[in-house]
């Protein structure tokens, strides 16, 4: 028997690592009376202990957590390591040094689950896998409902084989990192939200939750209609007041027109949805490394982008119904989304 059920509203605010789901953020969407999300995939073991602490101070409302399930990548040739600093050194940003990637980091996901078993959220979901049937047991044993993201029937199989909850449904219009299982699949059907969600809905007994570029009421309307319980906003929730979107990527993402988003995977090695800037113009085509090799490498990058208040050279993940974006308090656009539902 699954042990998903929902706050007041049918909506997840999704969880985007990097700084951007906010301890503000995720109180804010869950006083609201839908689910507010952690995106822990980068964070340490202290500051997880911490946000979820602070969190608890805000709100007694429903709260998500997620983390990435990943395996450790050969280690690249180095002449794919000269070839991959070289494409990067050639975009000539001021003031960017590359030096000969490190080792991967792979976040030790044991230890990242330790606060949060400490301080059970009502939810914990994993995206790019399924983790091992003890993680889910624990999980389960504290109360916790379980997700796993999938982004065809053969990952949702598999994640209801393992024992999860409910299946988060990502569709190919979902901005961020696409939740494939393997990091380059032979086949990707990059299926849209609403065909997913009716097949999986067809083809498995869990919950399903839809994600991947919903962005009004109306769509959140048309993903319960094709079968959802529920539905998962990222890119909704980019420009409110209290997601810590830096404010050049909030400009960019409001502007108009709006700008596509491109599927790519020179920012981090995977595939993820961005808008399109120069870097995902400069840097298509040349050489990149494995995930998360390669996120550590325009690490660097990124970050010099940020202060320098440029957009062109930032990871602008964003689904494609950007054009849709609203900008104010996180209460008002759940408010305006569940209005009428």
């Amino acid at each position: 028997m699954s042990r998903f059920s929902l706050p007041r509203y049918p909506l997840i605010q999704a969880p985007m690592a990097g700084g951007i789901t906010t301890v503000e953020l995720v109180a804010a969407v869950a006083n609201a009376g839908a689910v507010g999300s952690f995106g822990f995939a980068y964070s340490t073991p202290d500051v997880i202990a911490a946000e979820l602490a602070q969190c608890r101070t805000q709100t007694d409302g429903a709260v998500l957590a997620n983390v990435f399930v990943i395996d450790e990548p050969a280690p690249p040739s180095q002449i794919d390591r000269e070839a991959a600093c070289a494409a990067l050194e050639a975009l000539a940003f001021p003031g960017v040094v590359y030096s000969e990637p490190e080792p991967p980091h792979i976040a030790d996901v044991t230890a990242q689950l330790a606060p949060i078993w400490a301080q059970p959220p009502t939810y914990l979901t994993f995206h790019f896998g399924v983790p091992s049937q003890d993680i889910i047991a624990r999980a389960q044993a504290c109360g916790i409902a379980v997700g796993i993201s999938a982004t065809s029937p053969s990952e949702a199989k598999e994640s209801e084989a393992a024992g999860a909850d409910f299946i988060i449904a990502q569709g190919i219009e979902a901005g961020g990192h696409r939740g494939t299982f393997e990091a380059a699949p032979r086949v990707d059907e990059a299926l849209s939200t609403l065909t997913l969600t009716k097949r999986l809905n067809d083809n498995t007994s869990l919950p399903i939750v839809a994600a991947g570029g919903i962005m009004t009421a109306t769509h959140i309307k048309e993903a319960l209609a094709a079968g959802a319980v529920a539905v998962q906003m990222g890119t909704a929730f980019l420009a409110a007041d209290e997601a810590g979107t830096p404010s050049s990527y909030r400009e960019a993402l409001c502007e108009v027109p709006c700008r596509e988003t491109i599927l790519t995977t020179q920012f981090s090695g995977r595939v993820a949805r961005s808008l399109q800037n120069e870097f995902t113009t400069k840097m298509a085509g040349q050489a990149i490394l494995p995930f998360p090799i390669q996120n550590r490498l325009t690490g660097p990058l990124r970050s010099a982008a940020v202060k320098s208040g440029t957009a062109e050279y930032q990871s602008l993940w964003a689904g494609t119904g950007v054009a849709d974006i609203v900008q104010g308090p996180a209460a008002k656009i759940v408010a305006q989304l569940c209005s009428d539902l």
